[in-house]
């Protein structure tokens, strides 16, 4: 029996931080309810209104999609302080399709052009659009209610009937509701009245907020949440009550039974409803083709004149893959869906925009051929039918990658092209997640930050509660025992997966035929002017809008920066699509695994495979992006030995040499599962694409049916044996579940590629777009200026007269035969921004010499409104300032320097400099000077921390620098010396610790993971609840640390799992000597004592390999420990033969006092007199290195 009343006055969790109610659990009600028919009228937004139309459509209820607008004061062009701040709500619905287009009309222009405070419209806008709408006169918020809660008795007359006749007498309706608050009851007393005088229907609703009357401490939470309240706070917002939920129809009944008609009514409405929004086609937008042709023929115009540029010789198969492609994309009707895609990404190649594709789309060949992909398809052998076949029910995905710098200018190309009204980015819609949700209603419920941060730390990132608690038992015994906790995790949970907020899709952009108002709903980004459509991308693509993909790559932004600067500096025009893919500079560095900066390529774990592979061909590379994943990566190992050793290349079948011989027998690509079931199994391309689908999805039933259909397949089709197909099946399952599409691959293959080219071919041009694009990343540069001291390449600190606001190439100070260093850009000093930085620069380049002569000259020469104290003292501190004066001078002159700037440009404004400068004399003679005073420089521990704060790293010296300019002890490792050889073993390394960061465990105690490093790289360090007990007084950032423990791989990183840690002392002077008094006397005996003349001489050790390396280690470290017993000024150098050559290694800091003890126990160690004393003037001839 279909229920007597519907709700028609509902709001979800769209309605952002207020309704708390899933548009789902709301039908299922409904259901439940046996209601015909469901609104939803969210607050000013229609967020949810196409996901209520679908489901409700799939479980048989009627969908009514509303809206309750917000209604300007005055005009909704006025937006004047508290006068327009308030606005009255209006319930509206669509009737229809017009109604519904009409209604996305008015939600849009109220987001567009009327926002102030709220999205609002007013009465002539609603008078223009009003066609096909039901209007009512809303909840106690509305003009009406209003009017006569105020006593206006008359003028809420008027306002009724202007409504009545904007939409028509038998569309407009007096809402009564049933909350139990005073001002409601006087409200519907007057509301009545008013209907009956003016026979006006009444309809009754629910201001329906929560699914379930439980659910009203939810929804007071949220609100909390929202308002940034408390809950325990008197003078807050709340609901008057807990009847906001969706009441059944007989609770309805039982509010409303002396006004059946207010009931009988919302069935009206519902019957008055029939909304069909138009599905199944595609809304593709207008492209303009040259006169006389068609979208499909001006496509193939194209490919045949790409035809003549990609290839020397047009092949037969060229030409079918041609043919065939186009058949496709002609009867699928995409041909202009491809111009537009081959249009905007030729216009961002000839604004020399770096770009490239991701996914599928670099198996078409007609893209290739339109200069849309890079990868030749036919050369990489990658199929036609991951990207489009005839069974495919949507048009394909055509990803491209823009400098992420870049892109927007293409989307402002796109926009300007096909108009601002039919070019829209798409919203995407942000969820209460589980650890949110936790610090959020711990927040408004009163517990301690303490307590919910603990909690909150317990929840592993994407997990749930519900998936915490069963996973935890401390929590779940926590929660036993404090009810607080219980009341915590509870309320959390209810508002677990709650729409929180809106933001924009990282890359969707909507391109639409005719104004996108007429098809979704349209709002402006929350930090801009961009427009939205308020429809996620699944709407989108329901209703039959074309989304695109426009997404932003950082190794673009690196690439297209370096072409520019290799044109500046070298005058060579890089084109990438032409670089040689046979480079052999490029393998070498890719084989050495020194990938820093490279695409794809920079992790620990792919630079040591990278580096065993040793790459000589691309496919190669594309293999290894696609192998270094979680499954795949079982098989690098195999893919690595079959390359070197072609005699381990076996094949499962003996079908498989033709699909695998590329990659060695290795499974490598999705696209080898879907051939391999095609051409073993017997699959269609169609069927090959679900058993992906399938696969992926890891749903038993359907891999049940696939594996049978497979196994069938593999017997009837390839000839092989039930068991053989088994073992197929279960060989390719793991792999098939995380393969990597191989046009992806091979789009992302040539882009690593091309990084590594530009590194391994213009070193100094490619790391300085490297830190440029880094800026802002302090753990980059700091990695990017680690790679160029590794590289040989000098970076130069920051420069107010020498730096750009770019890291930049200084040709100038050139080494000979050397790199060419990179001066430190001014945009990457924090507290800066990039106005102030190009005032700076901008003033330094008109002046004559472009030179700022002093800090004065600086405040006068550059805009006082940009460059403020704030800005000078980051560059002081900086060190950007030096040449200037040292910066404790600068920064205690600063003021001054300021006011005599401003009082010159204030003076020059007004037009008096003449007064002080001659007709034919430059200003800058008359620049005032100052005296710097005679005060102390700051400490070098100052700079090193000013350093670190204003560019997030040290760039004129280390702190360790000075810290290990002592004496090391031979056991204790440098960073850059811990080696994977070494895993398992107790190792001991000094460094600083960076990025520390406390983790709570499972049994709620502390533990911490940072950073180790030194100045030859990084390790991660784990430091359990135990050592960090005991130890957490030294495990800070920027401390200096000496660190035991045992040495880890985990995720194909190295880490140290800390047990001990101290403060780090060098070893120096007599603190260092460990021998008893006696053999200290034993040493300054004056008959042992050196003659006047030899002090200064060189102590040179003479060492050869036994070819026991652990044996010559361990006498290396007995002769260094013996040599630092006695200190003092003869210089130690150790001479070793080396592959055949002598090698004189000289130790820092490692100076003897020579004498009789010191010889005897040399001559015992070294087996003989295995030393020479010569004087400091005279070297041999050898390789010295210091």
């Amino acid at each position: 029996m279909t229920a007597e009343f519907v709700h028609l006055h509902l709001h979800s969790d769209y309605s952002l931080l207020d309704g708390m109610g899933k548009i789902k659990d709301y039908v299922a009600l409904a259901k439940e309810y046996q209601m015909g028919a469901l609104a939803l009228s969210d607050h000013g937004v229609m967020y949810g209104a196409y996901e209520l139309y679908t489901t409700a459509r799939q479980h048989g209820v009627k969908p009514i999609v509303g809206c309750e607008m917000y209604v300007a004061p005055r005009s909704m062009q006025d937006k004047q302080g508290k006068l327009d701040s308030d606005s009255a709500h209006l319930l509206v619905l669509a009737r229809d399709y017009e109604g519904y287009q009409n209604l996305m009309k008015l939600v849009s222009y109220a987001h567009l052009d009327g926002y102030y405070y709220k999205p609002r419209i007013d009465h002539d806008l609603l008078a223009k659009h009003a066609k096909g709408l039901i209007v009512t006169s809303s909840c106690i918020g509305g003009e009406v209610p209003q009017l006569l809660l105020r006593g206006q008795e008359q003028e809420a007359r008027e306002r009724a009937d202007m409504y009545r006749s904007i939409v028509g007498a038998e569309h407009y309706f007096i809402e009564i509701q049933d909350h139990p608050f005073s001002e409601q009851q006087e409200a519907n007393k007057k509301l009545v009245a008013l209907a009956r005088e003016m026979k006006i229907p009444l309809v009754a609703t629910c201001d329906v907020h929560y699914p379930k009357q439980e659910d009203a401490e939810i929804q007071d939470v949220l609100l909390c949440v929202q308002t940034g309240r408390m809950v325990s706070d008197d003078n807050r917002m709340r609901m008057a009550s807990n009847t906001n939920y969706m009441r059944s129809p007989e609770e309805m009944v039982r509010a409303f039974g002396e006004l059946p008609e207010s009931l009988s009514n919302t069935l009206v409405i519902a019957e008055m409803c029939d909304l069909r929004i138009p599905t199944g086609e595609w809304i593709l937008p207008h492209f303009e083709v040259p006169e006389g042709h068609t979208p499909a023929t001006y496509l193939r115009e194209l490919c045949e004149h790409g035809l003549s540029n990609r290839y020397d010789t047009v092949t037969s198969v060229i030409r079918e893959r041609l043919e065939y492609e186009l058949n496709i994309i002609e009867k699928k009707g995409y041909a202009t869906y491809m111009l537009i895609v081959q249009d905007f990404v030729n216009w961002a190649r000839e604004q020399e925009i770096a770009v490239t594709s991701r996914g599928s789309a670099a198996g078409s060949l007609v893209l290739y051929l339109t200069n849309t992909t890079s990868a030749d398809p036919l050369e990489y052998g990658l199929p036609f039918e991951r990207f489009l076949t005839v069974f495919r029910p949507s048009p394909p995905d055509i990803d491209m990658d823009f400098e992420d710098t870049r892109r927007e200018e293409v989307i402002q190309y796109v926009t300007r092209k096909y108009g601002h009204d039919k070019v829209a980015q798409i919203i995407t819609f942000g969820t209460m997640e589980a650890r949110a949700a936790v610090r959020d209603v711990g927040r408004v419920l009163g517990i301690s930050y303490g307590d919910c941060d603990a909690v909150a730390k317990m929840v592993q990132q994407g997990a749930s509660l519900a998936e915490t608690l069963e996973g935890s038992s401390a929590l779940r015994e926590w929660r036993g025992r404090d009810p607080q906790i219980r009341k915590l995790l509870d309320t959390a949970a209810r508002l677990e997966g709650v729409t929180r907020h809106a933001s924009t899709h990282a890359a969707g952009v909507i391109i639409s035929r005719d104004p996108l108002v007429n098809y979704a709903p349209v709002q402006k980004e929350a930090s801009g002017n961009k427009p939205l459509i308020q429809y996620n991308m699944t709407a989108a693509e329901g209703i039959g809008l074309l989304k695109m993909d426009f997404l932003g790559l950082a190794n673009l932004s690196i690439l297209g920066r370096a072409i520019k600067t290799i044109k500046q500096t070298t005058g060579v025009e890089i084109n990438l699509d032409a670089l040689p893919l046979e480079d052999t500079k490029t393998y070498e560095l890719l084989s050495s695994g020194e990938t820093t900066g490279v695409f794809q390529l920079e992790s620990p774990g792919m630079r040591r495979y990278i580096k065993e592979l040793r790459p000589t061909e691309i496919r190669d590379v594309a293999a290894m992006i696609s192998l270094y994943r979680p499954g795949p990566m079982d098989f690098i190992p195999t893919y690595i030995e079959r390359k070197h050793d072609p005699s381990k290349v076996s094949y499962l079948v003996p079908q498989l040499e033709t699909i695998l011989r590329d990659s060695y027998g290795v499974l490598v690509y999705q696209d080898d599962i879907l051939i391999l079931s095609i051409e073993v199994a017997g699959y269609t391309w169609e069927e090959a694409d679900k058993l992906r689908k399938a696969v992926g999805k890891k749903i038993k039933a359907e891999l049940d049916a696939q594996r049978d259909k497979f196994v069938q397949g593999c017997q009837s089709h390839g000839g092989l044996s039930s068991e053989k197909a088994l073992e197929l099946w279960d060989w390719l399952l793991p792999f098939a579940r995380y393969g990597f599409g191989k046009s992806h691959a091979a789009a992302y293959a040539l882009v690593a590629y091309q990084t590594a080219y530009l590194k391994a071919n213009y070193p100094s041009e490619y790391m300085s777009a490297f830190l440029t694009v880094a800026a802002g990343n302090s753990e980059k540069i700091a990695a990017g200026i680690a790679e160029c001291k590794r590289m040989g390449i000098d970076v130069l600190p920051p420069d107010v007269n020498l730096s750009r606001e770019i890291f930049s190439l200084e040709p100038g100070v050139t080494p000979e035969d050397g790199p060419v260093p990179i001066r430190f850009g001014l945009g990457a000093i924090k507290n800066v921004g990039t106005g102030p930085i190009q005032a700076v620069v901008a003033a330094r380049e008109k002046l004559p010499e472009q030179v700022f002569k002093s800090i004065e000259h600086l405040c006068q020469s550059a805009d006082s409104r940009m460059v403020n104290k704030r800005v000078l003292e980051s560059l002081i501190k900086a060190g950007a300032l030096d040449t200037l004066g040292t910066r404790s001078q600068l920064l205690a002159v600063l003021d001054d320097a300021m006011a005599i700037g401003q009082r010159t440009q204030k003076a020059t404004g007004a037009g008096q400099m003449s007064l002080f400068a001659g007709a034919s004399t430059p200003a800058e003679e008359y620049i005032p000077s100052i005296i710097l005073p005679a005060v102390p420089d700051t400490s070098r521990d100052q700079q090193l921390a000013w350093e670190k704060e204003m560019l997030g790293l040290y760039i004129s010296e280390h702190p360790l620098t000075s810290a290990l300019a002592g004496d090391r002890d031979p056991s204790v490792s440098l960073v850059g010396e811990i080696t994977r050889e070494m895993t398992g073993q107790q190792v001991q390394a000094i460094g600083m610790l960076t990025g520390t960061k406390v983790l709570t465990t499972k049994k709620k105690q502390s533990m911490l993971v940072a950073k180790l490093e030194d100045l030859t790289g990084s390790i991660d360090l784990v430091v359990f609840p135990e050592a960090y007990e005991k130890h957490s007084e030294l495990l800070k950032d920027d401390k200096i640390v000496q660190i035991r423990g045992k040495l880890d791989e985990r995720n194909d990183s190295l880490q140290m799992i800390c047990e001990t840690v101290q403060v780090y002392t060098p070893i120096s002077g007599a603190d260092a000597d460990p021998r008893p008094d006696e053999a200290r006397d034993d040493a300054t005996r004056p008959q042992d004592s050196e003659p006047e003349d030899r002090k200064g001489n060189e102590l040179r050790v003479l060492l050869s390999g036994t070819g026991d390396l652990d044996a010559d280690i361990e006498r290396v470290q007995r002769l260094y420990r013996l040599l630092r017993q006695y200190p003092g000024q003869e210089r130690v150098t150790l001479q070793l033969r080396v592959a055949g050559r002598s090698l004189v290694v000289e130790p820092h800091n490692l100076d003897v006092h020579y004498s009789g003890a010191l010889e005897a126990e040399l001559e015992q160690l070294l087996g003989g007199r295995h030393w020479r004393l010569l004087d400091s003037g005279r070297m041999p001839d050898s390789d010295k290195v210091a």
